[in-house]
């Protein structure tokens, strides 16, 4: 029995994506959040349906509404504008979901109120190992970004771009008609990409008190989701102060009372492993380095297990989607 819940998804989205489909109207979930394995099975049923195809994760992003959200939902639609839609995303999506995290990058550019230049990009991460989780999951989460930005900005607004890292199936053309942009595929990261002015831009009706009353709300529902800890948050946080090197499956094992066996278990069920986390490990420290420190790539590799600076150029290539060196550059131009 694993001492820790695995990742879990609320229950109103879970409905969500069965009206978005027209699933069974009568159907129950088993409590107020579906846990990892109850949720995929929730998309098999859907993507097993006669009348599913490549193209269902989109359209069903695209017809969630604010209240499959939860309490997300209705700080979406109290933000004063797009970024702070975007930093609620950031910080309460784990009470939508914890398959996956949620995050706002601005790159060039002003970052406040009436900035002109720069763009900013909102990448969704799932958690789970990439076999667990169905490409219209992902698609889904991508396309309901889009809607949520729309409930803000209106129903004309679209994206700059968006792209999603796993490979397309099926034909382009829905994609481009309902998100509004050009769409890549086999990219490093599942992203939409924003115009600063765009993300910064105010809307002219506002009610931060309200706001506020969302805002306090979700944070106490946020404190009690982290009450009870996963195995897999709790392998993440023994590696965040772990040195990477010859770190093994062992040392979060002996921390959290298991044997080997029983953590691998234990992630698999949650829909990782332990190579995932690890390799989820490296990546947070290499970027962190080389946005904080000068520090030459060949003295960076052993701080992340890696074994050289050859290893760590194709590892973080394989990240980002650019060698560190243009990361590192890109990084310092924003920040000047």
């Amino acid at each position: 029995m694993s001492p820790a819940e695995p990742p879990s998804v609320t229950a109103r989205y879970a409905l969500g994506v069965l009206h978005a489909t027209g699933g069974p109207g009568a159907w129950e979930p088993p409590g107020e959040r579906l846990e990892f394995g109850q949720m995929r099975a929730v998309w098999d049923a859907v993507l097993g349906a006669g009348d599913a195809g490549p193209h269902t994760g989109l359209l069903v992003g695209d017809r969630l509404r604010p209240e499959d959200l939860h309490i997300l939902g209705h700080l979406v639609l109290t933000s004063a504008c797009l970024a702070d839609a975007a930093r609620a995303a950031e910080r309460y999506h784990p009470l939508v979901s914890q398959m996956g995290t949620v995050a706002l990058h601005r790159d060039g550019g002003a970052s406040g109120t009436g900035s002109t230049g720069g763009t900013g990009r909102l990448l969704y991460r799932p958690t789970a190992a990439a076999a667990a989780m169905r490409p219209q999951q992902v698609e889904a989460v991508v396309s309901c970004m889009v809607r949520a930005g729309r409930w803000i900005a209106g129903e004309d607004w679209a994206p700059l771009a968006v792209s999603f890292a796993h490979p397309l199936k099926g034909p382009a053309e829905p994609y481009t008609r309902v998100l509004g942009c050009p769409v890549t595929f086999g990219a490093p990261e599942n992203a939409v990409t924003v115009a600063a002015a765009d993300l910064d831009r105010r809307r002219p009706l506002h009610d931060p008190a309200l706001h506020a009353l969302h805002r306090s709300y979700a944070d106490r529902l946020l404190e009690q989701l982290r009450a009870s800890p996963t195995v897999s948050s709790r392998v993440r946080h023994w590696l965040d102060r772990a040195e990477l090197g010859e770190t093994g499956p062992e040392g979060p094992a002996r921390e959290l009372n298991l044997s080997v066996r029983t953590l691998r278990r234990a992630l698999h069920a949650e829909g990782t492993s332990w190579r995932a986390l690890l390799d989820a490990a490296r990546h947070t420290r290499a970027r962190r380095l080389l946005e904080t420190t000068a520090l030459p790539l060949d003295r960076i590799a052993p701080l992340v297990g890696l074994s050289g600076a050859t290893a760590l150029v194709r590892a973080f290539t394989r990240w980002e989607g650019v060698p560190p060196g243009a990361y590192r550059s890109r990084r310092t131009t924003s920040r000047t």
